[in-house]
C-alpha cells in the first residue's frame, strides 16, 4: 500500500466510522488524529524507507517511536485499536491485509471517587449564593443528575426534554455507538431539575430542546460541564480534583457498597462488557476487608486488651435498631439520595 492509497482509505474509513459504526464524535476525532499522526510519520520517513518498507513495517516503526517518546500507554493502546479497526475495514473492502498487532497490556488503575459525605456536603451544605456562578440552580442540577444516574458527561449534554419522563423519573440515554439505555433518578434529582426549570432556564418551546443551556441559551458543551465541577472543588475540605467521570465512579462505587447487583450497575453505566464494571469491586473489597478487620472477634479481643472503655455503650432497643436499618435502606431500588430539603434551599 502506498501513502497515497492509505490517505484515500483513511478518508473512507472515517466516513464508515461516522455513518455505519455510528461511533461518538470523541472516538471519531481520536481515530482521525491517530491516523493523521501516522500519515505525518510516513511522510517524514527517508525516501528509500517509503519505497522499500511494507505497510506493517511502517506501522511497527511508528508505534516503536511512540514508546521512545514516552507517550502514555493508554494513548498507544488506543492507536493499536485504531489500526485493528482500520484493518477490519480494509478487509471488508477487499484489501488483503494482515497486521497481527498485539495491544500493549495496560496497568489496572482503581477508580478515584468521592465519599458519600463529600458528595452530600457539596450538594446540601454549600448554599446556592456561595457558588461563584450565574447559574447555581443549573450547576447543582448537573452535579445531582450525574451522581443520581452515573451518565457520562457527553451523554448529559445531549439530554433533551423528549428523553425525560418526570413522572417515572427515567431518562433515555444514547451512549457510545448510539446504544440506547434507560437510567433512573431519585426525588432529590427530580426536585433539583424542577428548581432549575422554574428559576433559571428559559421557557421550553420544543421537546427537542436540550435540558441544560449556557448563558446564551445554546446547548451546553462537555467542557462547560467540566468547569462546573472545577468550581465545586474549592468547597471540599480536602483538596481533590473533581471531574464528571469521578462522580460517575462515585455513583457506581456507592451503589456497589449498598449491595446493588454488578450487572444492574453495568446496565446503568452502559458498559459493553462486565469486565469494565468489575473494577469497582476492587474498591468495595477494600472497604469489606476493612470492615472484616475491625469486626473480627480476634481484632476486637486485641482492642479490648489494649484499651478498656470508660463506660459501656448503651444498648439500643430492638425498635431503634430496626429504625436505623430502615433509614439506611435506599429510597427506591437504587441507593439514590433522599428527598429531604437541602440546606440553603
Amino acid at each position: 500500500m502506498t501513502i497515497k492509497q492509505f490517505k484515500k482509505h483513511k478518508k473512507d474509513f472515517l466516513i464508515y466510522l461516522s455513518v455505519e459504526k455510528n461511533l461518538s464524535l470523541h472516538t471519531q476525532r481520536a481515530y482521525d488524529s491517530d491516523l493523521r499522526q501516522f500519515s505525518d510519520f510516513w511522510d517524514n520517513l527517508p525516501r528509500d524507507d517509503q519505497l522499500n518498507l511494507g505497510f506493517r513495517q511502517i506501522i511497527e516503526r511508528f508505534l516503536v517511536s511512540l514508546f521512545y517518546k514516552k507517550i502514555d500507554k493508554s494513548s498507544i493502546a488506543r492507536k493499536f485499536s485504531c489500526f485493528k479497526s482500520f484493518e477490519r475495514f480494509l478487509q471488508g473492502q477487499g484489501v488483503k491485509l494482515s497486521l497481527k498487532l498485539t495491544r500493549p497490556r495496560l496497568d489496572k488503575k482503581l477508580p478515584i471517587y468521592l465519599s458519600e459525605n463529600e458528595i452530600n456536603h457539596l450538594l446540601d451544605d454549600v448554599k446556592h449564593e456561595e457558588l461563584p456562578t450565574k447559574r447555581p440552580y443549573r450547576d447543582k442540577a448537573i452535579f445531582e443528575l450525574i451522581y443520581a444516574t452515573g451518565v457520562r458527561c457527553s451523554e448529559l449534554v445531549n439530554i433533551s426534554f423528549e428523553h425525560i419522563d418526570f413522572t417515572n423519573k427515567t431518562i433515555r440515554i444514547f451512549g457510545k455507538g448510539r446504544k440506547e439505555r434507560i437510567v433512573l433518578f431519585g426525588q432529590k434529582a427530580h426536585d433539583r431539575l424542577l428548581h432549575y426549570l422554574e428559576k433559571e432556564r428559559s421557557r421550553v418551546k420544543n421537546q427537542k430542546e436540550k435540558l441544560f443551556l449556557n448563558y446564551r441559551n445554546g446547548p451546553l458543551t462537555s467542557r462547560s460541564v467540566q468547569r462546573v465541577f472545577e468550581m465545586f472543588r474549592q468547597f471540599l475540605k480536602i483538596d481533590k480534583t473533581i471531574t464528571p467521570h469521578k462522580i460517575r465512579h462515585s455513583f457506581a462505587t456507592h451503589m456497589l457498597n449498598k449491595g446493588v447487583d454488578l450487572r444492574v450497575i453495568q446496565e446503568l453505566l452502559g458498559h459493553k462488557t462486565l469486565s469494565s464494571t468489575e473494577k469497582y469491586t476492587h474498591v468495595s473489597l477494600e472497604k469489606l476487608s476493612k470492615i472484616c478487620d475491625e469486626s473480627h472477634p480476634i481484632q476486637q479481643m486485641m482492642n479490648n486488651t489494649q484499651k478498656k472503655p470508660d463506660k459501656e455503650e448503651p444498648v439500643r432497643s430492638l425498635e431503634t435498631r430496626d429504625k436505623l436499618r430502615l433509614d439506611d435502606l435506599p429510597e427506591e431500588v437504587l441507593p439514590v439520595r433522599r428527598s429531604s430539603k437541602s440546606k440553603g434551599e
